[in-house]
């Protein structure tokens, strides 16, 4: 079906709306327009677990393969695809009245193609701090006519992010702990996270000194880089470290057991979207991710359910 059909379609869907429409900031700094919530499609898994958060999950038509939370969103909502490969004709299919994602959304063509169509388009940069998390909150409450859920939400995540502090006061007089972020996927892709990536966020939001030191994004991983670096506490994806074979296959990754991190056998595993999405979740997160740093031995489990 062309794309002039399925705007065709839109249209006709989109005949039921918001009683005054919307106005939001997006990403760009341009002004958004939103007349109508009623069909959603989420580009995003940290943004689906918003929708899914603010109480409007039933107004979810479709999202992209990175929802995986919460699980009613992952098992039963048409895929549109992974946000980084995407298709317009996918997602009009679903008769949308409203689209979010994030702004590196790829190939960039096809939120083009969409607002050509008729789309209302919202996107954000992706939050690194606990400020950005709950501005994008905000934004996404007021949009779709849940602000009181929205404010609900942050109250918890303040409440969480207080007692982060709170933990982080006690911990200011000893040592930081270097933790080093593992990207895997098997032991043929390995990579370490720098700064610039939500992981390498939280662990600079929880006090650990990031092992990668200054490097920015995703780099690949070396054996001589990782012993160089003597993290004293391994973080990954949960998923990761699964396909790793568990801790015992990570220790047999050369390099890996040649550090403090290796020998005490330092693991801390998270569910991939619950530590970096900086979703309503992300103050829960931090405290996991503290926890297993700074109050556990041996290898630390925290999947957010």
């Amino acid at each position: 079906m062309k794309i002039q059909q399925l705007a065709i379609l839109f249209c006709l869907a989109a005949s039921i709306a918001i009683a005054q429409p919307v106005e939001v900031t997006d990403a760009s700094g341009e002004t958004i327009i939103i007349h109508s919530a009623e069909r959603i499609v989420s580009l995003n898994g940290s943004i689906t677990e918003i929708l899914f958060a603010l109480d409007i999950g039933a107004n979810v038509v479709g999202c992209d393969a990175s929802s995986t939370y919460p699980k009613h969103a992952k098992e039963t909502l048409p895929s549109v695809g992974y946000q980084y490969r995407l298709n317009a004709e996918g997602i009009l299919s679903l008769k949308p009245t409203l689209v979010i994602g994030r702004s590196d959304v790829k190939p960039p063509q096809v939120i083009e193609q969409l607002r050509m169509a008729g789309v209302t388009v919202m996107l954000f940069k992706e939050p690194r701090t606990f400020d950005e998390a709950k501005q994008r909150l905000r934004i996404i409450g007021k949009a779709v006519g849940r602000e009181e859920q929205a404010t609900a939400l942050i109250s918890t995540l303040d409440k969480d992010i207080e007692t982060l502090k709170s933990k982080l006061t006690d911990q200011q007089n000893l040592a930081k702990l270097k933790a080093l972020f593992l990207y895997l996927r098997g032991p043929q892709t390995a990579f370490v996270l720098g700064t610039d990536s939500g992981p390498g966020a939280m662990l600079e939001l929880v006090g650990a000194a990031n092992a990668a030191g200054e490097i920015k994004g995703t780099k690949p991983m070396t054996a001589e880089a990782v012993i160089a670096a003597q993290p004293d506490v391994y973080v990954l994806f949960e998923s990761g470290l699964k396909s790793i074979g568990g801790v015992e296959g990570l220790l047999k990754v050369p390099g890996l057991a040649q550090t403090p991190a290796g020998r005490n056998k330092r693991v801390v595993a998270m569910d991939g979207l619950y530590l970096s999405g900086f979703g309503p979740r992300c103050g829960k997160a931090a405290l996991d991710l503290f926890r297993g740093i700074y109050e556990s031995e041996g290898h630390f489990i925290a999947k957010g359910e």
